[in-house]
């Protein structure tokens, strides 16, 4: 089948590596604020790293709380960020990361991702393939994480808003993305050809 030869040819190692990230934070501003869980998946959607993470700075979080439903003390004895950022790195080294907002996420992670080959961001992307217009601003209107898996057909397995959970959600679209890009050259290609 189709799908059998795209997941072997993503193992080659001269084809991009993806993993797949997410952070659940105590707010919307990186300056102020602090993670409190990190997410990463790899192709196949085998966890490579899930923790909460014991924030630095706040302690509480009301607004934000109320989407992931991340409590004071569920990470009270969490580990920090820092005791993580090892696997991070070692989760990203020489990968593609992609991550659905990256502007937020790289904004947490300042610096600690300089080892991936490369960070690209599934909601640009998830963004111009929609394609609705945003009268307001202009040029096209951002989508969330939850309208775009629902738009591919993603199933969730576990809550909206867990890292984990998101990262897979993201590798979800991903993958739609991918597989409607080459379908919509191939294609072009076809067309071109008759």
């Amino acid at each position: 089948s189709t799908k059998g030869t795209s997941l072997r040819a993503q193992s080659h190692p001269l084809l991009p590596q993806y993993v797949y990230l997410d952070l659940e934070t105590t707010g919307l501003v990186a300056a102020d604020n602090d993670i409190l869980e990190i997410g990463i998946v790899d192709d196949n959607g085998e966890t490579l790293l899930s923790s909460y993470v014991r924030p630095e700075t706040k302690e509480e979080w009301t607004e934000a709380e109320g989407i992931h439903h991340i409590t004071q003390g569920i990470v009270c004895d969490a580990p920090r960020l820092a005791d993580l950022l090892p696997i991070v790195a070692e989760a990203v080294t020489n990968k593609v990361v992609v991550i659905y907002n990256a502007a937020f996420d790289t904004a947490f992670l300042a610096g600690h991702l300089a080892s991936a080959a490369d960070v690209v961001c599934c909601m640009n992307r998830f963004t111009t393939y929609y394609g609705e217009p945003d009268p307001k601003r202009g040029g096209l209107r951002h989508k969330s994480l939850t309208f775009a898996a629902e738009h591919t057909g993603y199933i969730w397995t576990g809550n909206a808003h867990a890292a984990v959970q998101d990262a897979l959600a993201t590798r979800h679209v991903w993958h739609f993305l991918q597989h409607n890009s080459l379908h919509a050259r191939w294609h072009s290609k076809s067309a071109i050809g008759h």
